[in-house]
């Protein structure tokens, strides 16, 4: 139980209602900043301003997945209000104070380094990636046959990347009937491709391969779907661009080139919000426990 923890809930989107289930379960007392039109009322859940909250009883804050933006601003679908994060709230804090958030960027890491908070990146969790590689397979599915009017069965498929993502798209295309490819640097990353049954290539080779795709899946976050390798594609070519934004596609030279091209960062939150959010809620859950249970045992 997180009986006497007291959580501040900064914004985001349906995933956040999941957490702030969970936690309200766990008896955690909750200011919820940024929820003003939110119409569903949380035993232990107070909805509040930024300017309104007490941070120095806070013992814990979360972000949404996206954290802030470079300015600090928190994305905040259930308000109106602008809500901007700051150095300054951080340091009212106590010490002991957790930031959690799915990602996060240069502001991000300066205030919290600043202010000498812990940030803990959910996303950067192999747990995490790996449950939320579950919609987000069927997320892509669900894309590739609304922008295509040929079948998966049969068409060839190019993923990019083997990570946590990478790969169970890979396996699951396949596992549709596609020809799958995949292109990846490791050599354990080749080798993992050949024992799954797929076609592995260096991305090097990336340009070459490129000539019969049907569906590109891009994972990776580096620019690596460029003009040059786009040029060599085929015009019925759709590029699904699954890496955090600005993804990994040249997107103004795709669309010159008459090549559809969709950035698809946090599907899980578009398609399964509700698994999404339990995914989140339950990893949360536990790493606010063990923080409470380490503190005690100080």
């Amino acid at each position: 139980m997180l009986t006497g923890m007291q959580i501040a809930v900064i914004g985001g989107d349906a995933r956040q209602l999941e957490i702030v289930r969970k936690l309200t379960e766990l008896d955690a007392k909750l200011s919820l900043i940024g929820f003003e039109q939110l119409d569903h009322a949380f035993t232990g859940a107070v909805k509040e301003k930024l300017d309104e909250v007490v941070f120095s009883d806070i013992d814990a804050i979360i972000l949404p997945v996206a954290g802030t933006n470079t300015e600090g601003q928190v994305e905040t679908i259930f308000s109106n209000e602008k809500v901007v994060l700051t150095v300054e709230h951080l340091e009212q804090t106590p010490e002991h104070c957790t930031i959690y958030s799915g990602i996060s960027n240069a502001y991000l890491n300066k205030i919290t380094g600043d202010s000498k908070r812990r940030l803990v990146k959910l996303f950067e969790r192999d747990d995490v990636a790996i449950y939320n590689s579950i919609p987000t397979v069927e997320g892509t599915i669900m894309m590739a046959i609304q922008h295509t009017d040929f079948t998966i069965h049969g068409s060839t498929i190019m993923v990019l990347g083997l990570g946590r993502v990478g790969m169970s798209v890979a396996r699951t295309f396949s596992a549709l009937g596609a020809k799958v490819k995949v292109g990846a640097r490791k050599g354990e990353h080749i080798a993992r491709i050949t024992e799954m049954a797929l076609t592995p290539f260096h991305l090097d080779e990336l340009s070459q391969q490129v000539k019969d795709v049907d569906i590109c899946i891009n994972t990776i976050p580096d620019l690596v779907v460029t003009a040059s390798v786009i040029s060599r594609m085929p015009t019925h070519t759709l590029i699904i661009d699954l890496a955090s934004k600005p993804g990994g596609t040249d997107f103004r030279y795709a669309e010159k080139r008459g090549i559809k091209a969709l950035l698809a960062p946090g599907l899980p939150g578009i398609v399964a919000p509700k698994t999404a959010g339990q995914i989140l809620a339950n990893v949360l859950s536990q790493l606010l426990l063990d923080d409470m249970q380490s503190r005690k045992g100080k």
